[in-house]
């Protein structure tokens, strides 16, 4: 898995990697680990949430730090499934984690185990699937508690925002189940409201006004 398909990066100061083909970060300028708190941990109501067996689901791995920060907060062995179509090299990851150092011994594991079907870090057991989402989600036998949406922007990648994908999230939720991301596009929104979530605007990480949560009926 590792490199085959990876990504053409630049490096900005302090270390964030850009994604030449959508002209796109992979973590905010501003504060990346930040960023995953607010955006993905705090507005998924994590770590609260968490139990033994809880299932995490991400569109879009990039740098792991997702996963890192997750790994970082669980007292319980949890599971994260997440789904990437350019997966970094071990190079290009090690260079990404160098900005955050508190996280540097659970991002030695992930790297550790980079490549393999299954990846101990810290109490999370994590699976990268590789492959345009669209062909691999509606494929997946899974179903989270929880949803990272963290692909690259609505208006840069679009395909991974569309009705139809959104629509798969949906159907691979847990009730009760929920998700958090960073982005407040309408349309967005208003897909994953098709699909059942009860989606609520609440005030973004940064610069970015608004981000969007949601929950479905128990």
């Amino acid at each position: 898995m590792a490199g085959r398909n990876e990504p053409v990066l630049e490096w900005r100061e302090g270390g964030v990697p850009v994604a030449t083909c959508f002209d796109d970060p992979y973590f905010s300028l501003a504060g990346g680990l930040a960023e995953t708190r607010h955006v993905f941990l705090t507005g998924n109501g994590l770590p609260a949430r968490l139990r033994p067996g809880f299932h995490v689901a991400e569109l879009g791995f990039g740098t792991g730090l997702n996963c890192l920060a997750l790994a970082a907060i669980t007292q319980a062995p949890v599971a994260m499934t997440s789904f990437e179509a350019f997966p970094m090299s071990l190079p290009q990851l090690e260079q990404a984690h160098a900005a955050f150092p508190e996280l540097a011994g659970l991002a030695a594991q992930l790297r550790a185990g980079w490549g393999q079907q299954v990846i101990a870090v810290g109490q999370v057991e994590l699976r990268v699937i590789e492959g345009d989402v669209r062909e691999t989600l509606p494929q997946w036998r899974g179903c989270a508690e929880a949803w990272f949406l963290d692909g690259f922007s609505p208006a840069k990648n679009p395909e991974m925002w569309s009705e139809e994908l959104m629509a798969e999230v949906g159907r691979h939720t847990a009730p009760g189940g929920s998700f958090a991301t960073y982005t407040a596009a309408g349309h967005v929104r208003r897909a994953l409201e098709a699909v059942g979530f009860k989606v609520e605007r609440r005030p973004g990480f940064g610069r970015k006004r608004h981000m969007s949560i949601g929950r479905m009926p128990d």
